[in-house]
């Protein structure tokens, strides 16, 4: 089958590999019919974030059809069109029991300090073979899949997979409420949620910064105020339309790859199925920005990925602002269900967000063009194997809009 393997920092092909087979009896294997690009698997092909283990099959979003189910997995059917949550969980020991999926006691296999296990990332975090791939096995899978209702598309469920989560998990982490003033700092696709997510949860004012001005639009699109920092220096900004107070949340969706305008992340010219990524040198700022713009008793949510080794934060004016700082990885399987009944409802679509659908031929070319933040390229969506027809889907599909949050 084809499959997008990592090789090296900067070095990703589109191979064969052999197919996946049950290993455990809660195991599931799952033909994929939609999968997805990550800013998070750039983190990991930049070498932004390491310790990637050559021969790792990249991606965590996933949506498919099960084909081979393990004798003890007792809730789904050989058949039945699942969602994949991106970070993998036993559902049995104690954090699971709690919500805290992301923190597993027993899915990663380096033990209970092991931290979060996802498919397609580092070793750290169990080098589970991930979901750019025709088809992927899926531990404790009665727990680790969730049926969808067939009135959801592949181009919903696919953002309902990781993003679509994690940017309500920024809203929660954040503390958004009724009446609120928020900002969200990154509008890519993961920014983008936490904007919707923020106004489903009754923001009445939401700030987004960010520079490029395809993202600042889509944000526009769904009622945010936008600021490009380019333009303007963000925490003033952000001062200035709150009368001197600040913000009352903030949320960090940019993580470790942020940029400024000194600066960014390039890209080589491509070689055959081999393009050259060079990490980026701009500090990261979103942080220091989040932190200033705060009013005092603020609360950060920090949903951006950061490796382990990272350790600069402005504790000092944090700590004298009182703020409230909450971070982590999305525990997926927690917000997925209620994801999709907002779907069912028609409170959001999360298509809408959705800007590019290609077929995984195309998934090197599709990471480059992403890499270099391409203009109208926020999220893409592969197609691992075609699911169903979709109107003006030959090759790409390109959405430039979003959808207004209800």
């Amino acid at each position: 089958m084809k499959a997008v393997v990592f090789h090296d920092v900067g070095n990703i092909r589109l191979e064969d590999v052999p197919e996946p087979e049950l290993k455990h009896p809660n195991d599931a294997i799952v033909r994929l019919t939609a999968s997805a690009i990550c800013g998070t698997d750039l983190h990991f092909v930049r070498g932004s974030v390491g310790g990637m283990k050559k021969g790792t099959i990249l991606g965590h979003e996933g949506v498919g059809i099960i084909e081979e189910l393990g004798d003890e997995v007792r809730n789904l059917q050989v058949g039945d069109r699942v969602v994949i949550p991106s970070t993998i969980a036993c559902g049995n020991c104690s954090y699971c029991r709690a919500g805290y999926y992301a923190q597993c006691d027993n899915a990663n296999p380096n033990g209970k300090r092991g931290g979060t296990a996802f498919f397609g990332g580092p070793e750290g975090n169990g080098a589970f073979h991930g979901l750019q791939a025709e088809k992927a096995r899926i531990p404790y899978a009665n727990i680790g899949l969730v049926r969808l209702p067939p009135q959801i598309s592949d181009d919903q469920a696919i953002l309902l997979s990781d993003i679509f989560p994690t940017g309500w998990f920024g809203a929660e982490l954040a503390e958004v409420g009724i009446g609120d003033t928020v900002a969200v700092f990154g509008c890519g696709p993961v920014g983008q949620f936490a904007i919707a997510s923020a106004l489903l949860k009754g923001a009445a004012r939401v700030f987004a910064i960010d520079r490029h001005p395809d993202r600042l639009h889509m944000a526009r699109q769904q009622g945010a105020e936008v600021i490009d920092f380019e333009r303007e220096d963000p925490v003033q900004a952000l001062l200035w339309l709150t009368d001197g107070i600040g913000v009352d949340r903030a949320i960090d969706a940019v993580g470790v790859d942020a940029e400024h305008s000194q600066g960014g992340v390039t890209v080589a010219p491509a070689q055959e199925h081999k393009p050259e990524w060079v990490p980026g040198n701009a500090p990261a700022q979103a942080l220091e920005w989040a932190v200033s713009g705060l009013a005092k008793a603020g609360s950060l949510g920090i949903i951006g990925v950061y490796g382990p080794d990272v350790r600069t934060f402005p504790i000092g004016e944090a700590m004298n602002k009182n703020l409230t700082l909450k971070m982590g990885n999305c525990h997926h399987r927690r917000y997925i269900p209620h994801l999709i009944e907002l779907v069912l409802t028609e409170r959001f679509d999360p298509a809408a967000i959705l800007t590019q659908v290609k077929p995984m031929s195309d998934a090197i070319a599709a990471f480059e063009a992403f890499d270099q933040r391409e203009t109208g390229w926020v999220k893409v969506e592969l197609q691992p194997q075609r699911q169903e027809a979709r109107v003006g889907d030959e090759e790409t599909v390109h959405r430039p809009g979003a959808a207004h949050a209800h």
